[in-house]
């Protein structure tokens, strides 16, 4: 497993898979009931390129913890787990972190996480992860996609995100996707 769920507007799956991590994100941004923009970039690099992060739920929201977790990839000399267990736990404690409304997808090439403000930190057994309103979706697809097929890790969750886009009004197929090898 990994979808964590009730933060609407987005999708973004990732994975590791065959020596690969990657991360892709819809470019869809909505309010309320309307469509606002079609290419937004919801996943990106950080700490020196080596490490993998996506969000689900309010931009600005997103983009404080975007920059709070990069700062614990920094304290930590990019530790993965450990900037992980920290963020949570201060999102956890913090009163202006605590009504923060997202959620982060994080991964390097050996471990993957979801972060959320609940305190949790999640690591899917099979080490693939999805977030957002058509997380369910491409967490199913990239699962299948992973079983039945000889497609790679890029092309998993192209795929995934592609099907999702056909089901999930929150979601479109104007994907962001990043890759460490």
């Amino acid at each position: 497993m990994l979808y964590a769920g009730h933060i609407h507007a987005t999708t973004v799956v990732g994975l590791l898979y065959k020596g690969k991590a990657v991360l892709a994100g819809d470019g869809q941004v909505t309010y309320g009931d309307m469509i606002l923009k079609g290419k937004a970039r919801k996943v990106r690099k950080l700490y020196n390129n080596n490490v993998l992060a996506g969000f689900a739920g309010t931009a600005a929201d997103a983009f404080t913890l975007f920059e709070r977790f990069e700062g614990k990839l920094e304290e930590y000399n990019g530790n993965l787990g450990r900037s992980a267990v920290e963020l949570a736990k201060d999102w956890r404690s913090d009163r202006y972190l605590r009504r923060l409304d997202a959620q982060l997808a994080v991964l390097d090439k050996e471990k993957i996480f979801l972060i959320s403000g609940t305190g949790d930190i999640l690591e899917p057994d099979d080490n693939v992860i999805a977030i957002g309103s058509g997380g369910p979706y491409a967490l199913v697809a990239a699962r299948a996609l992973i079983k039945h097929s000889q497609l790679d890790a890029v092309q998993i969750v192209k795929v995934a995100m592609e099907l999702t886009s056909n089901v999930c009004i929150y979601t479109n197929n104007n994907l962001s996707i990043e890759v460490l090898d």
